[in-house]
């Protein structure tokens, strides 16, 4: 039965194979054991008629001048005559063992009796063969004399099976068909338990089947039983997961189409400028040359984000060195550093965080990035690394102009309106980052005592790791 449901067969054909299996094969196993049981109980009760009629015909006989008399009337079989269509066969052999008076077809009882047994004249039951039919005989070696005895006469009754048969056939057959009635009520009741049951599940079937392809909304079917509720709640997370996912790439899409379209619009008009002559080679080369690397950079970006949300839904996280990565990208970077000759600082660490080497390494890559475009010729900047109790913190900070207070709400959005400070996707992309590593991120400008504007800190919280 478990290799039915191994082929993929329905919930509904499992539960009653293994209910109504075991039921049906205890009811078979049961009814010819009430079959045994019965034929045992019928033997026991003609026995007990055979023993009455074997003792009432060993009570008549007698001995008369020497001589072994039996005086039989019938009435002394009819206590066994239960059924007309039984037939009684008796036989009585004398004292000398020789047949005497009955059916002399009735085949001799071989046993021996007991004599030294405080009571010998005991019945004995057994079965027999009498003209090729089987039959049921009691014998009883039956006293005749009581004083200086000379022996005991054996006195044999047997009955034909017919009538024990057919009662215990009678009572099975009427026990199977109560058996069998039982079994179609347990069926019935099975069927529309496991209907009603299973209603749940077509109920959710229905409604899945029912919505609209891009309807990823959490799943509540009603009346649902616990025990379904962890596969809808399963099933909401995965509809959440895909929902997030199908949002993103809408994302890309619409951001991909709408920021790329414009510095291809404007690197199509500058190589027509160009091809018209409207301003010297050089000056068109190098007007190019920018939009291409706005453009390359905005492509990057969009990579980068799409990466992200790859990563994300793995949800795979392991150990990283955060000085570590940190130190890295501060080498990757250091040509930019050193193009504007600034003043680099690096403060830190082994701190151990949970997260994805690459994210890590892309979040103080763009944090860095940022800092290093806008803060001045020969400023100051740098990295500091720490641990607070159970918290790391990587602190990046530069000499720059800062962050307006209005725009600082919008800087982790993409493409928000003050795209010069923001950095384009940059600092989207950090937000994407902490978001799906459970971490913090905080931008927040640096006052001098005159209440002037000295540069950002870009504050980020990390759950760090014992080492």
């Amino acid at each position: 039965m478990a290799h039915l449901f191994s082929r993929r067969r329905s919930v509904r054909a499992y539960l009653l194979a293994w209910i109504i299996s075991p039921i049906a094969l205890f009811i078979v196993i049961d009814s010819f054991s009430l079959y045994r049981n019965t034929l045992e109980s019928v033997n026991t009760a003609y026995d007990r008629m055979l023993i009455a009629s074997v003792h009432s015909i060993g009570d008549l006989l007698r001995i008369e001048n020497g001589e072994l008399k039996a005086s039989l009337p019938y009435a002394a079989l009819e206590i066994y005559e239960a059924d007309y269509s039984s037939r009684m066969i008796y036989r009585i052999n004398g004292l000398d063992g020789k047949f005497f008076e009955g059916d002399q077809d009735l085949p001799s009882y071989k046993g021996k009796a007991d004599k030294e047994a405080i009571y010998p004249a005991l019945a004995h039951i057994y079965e027999d063969t009498y003209n090729g039919v089987p039959v049921r005989v009691a014998a009883l070696f039956q006293p005749v004399v009581t004083n200086d005895p000379r022996g005991a006469a054996l006195v044999q009754v047997a009955e034909t099976m017919e009538n024990r048969s057919a009662l215990a056939r009678k009572i099975f057959w009427e026990t199977l068909i109560r058996q069998a009635a039982l079994l179609v009520v347990i069926v019935s009741v099975t069927l529309y338990v496991v209907r009603r049951a299973l209603q749940p599940v077509d109920a959710l079937r229905r409604q899945l089947d029912e919505r609209p392809a891009d309807d990823l909304s959490p799943v509540a079917p009603p009346m649902a039983p616990r025990e379904l509720q962890p596969f809808i709640d399963a099933l909401n997370q995965l509809m959440a997961r895909l929902r997030r996912l199908l949002d993103h790439q809408q994302r890309f899409v619409a951001n991909a189409s709408h920021q790329l379209r414009t510095p291809l619009a404007v690197l199509k008009t500058q190589l027509q400028s160009g091809l018209r002559g409207d301003a010297p080679a050089p000056v068109i080369w190098q007007e190019m040359s920018g939009t291409v690397e706005r453009a390359t950079t905005l492509a990057n970006q969009l990579l980068s984000l799409a990466k992200v949300e790859q990563i994300r839904g793995r949800g795979a996280q392991e150990v990283c060195d955060l000085g570590m990565l940190a130190r890295e990208t501060a080498v990757d970077l250091s040509p930019l550093i050193a193009e504007k000759d600034l003043d680099f600082e690096l403060e830190g660490e082994k701190i151990l965080v949970m997260g994805h080497p690459w994210m890590i390494g892309e979040l103080i890559s763009n944090l860095l990035h940022n800092a290093i475009r806008h803060t001045p010729v020969q400023g100051r900047l740098g990295i500091r690394i720490s641990t607070r109790e159970d918290v790391a913190e990587l602190l990046i900070w530069d000499s720059g102009e800062g962050i307006d207070d209005q725009a600082m709400e919008n800087v982790f959005k993409a493409f928000s309106s003050n795209v010069s400070s923001a950095g384009g996707l940059g600092l989207t992309i950090c937000g994407e980052i902490v978001d799906s590593m459970q971490a913090t991120i905080s931008l927040r400008n640096r006052i001098s005592k005159e209440g002037a504007v000295e540069g950002l800190n870009a504050l980020v919280h990390f759950r760090s790791v014992a080492g």
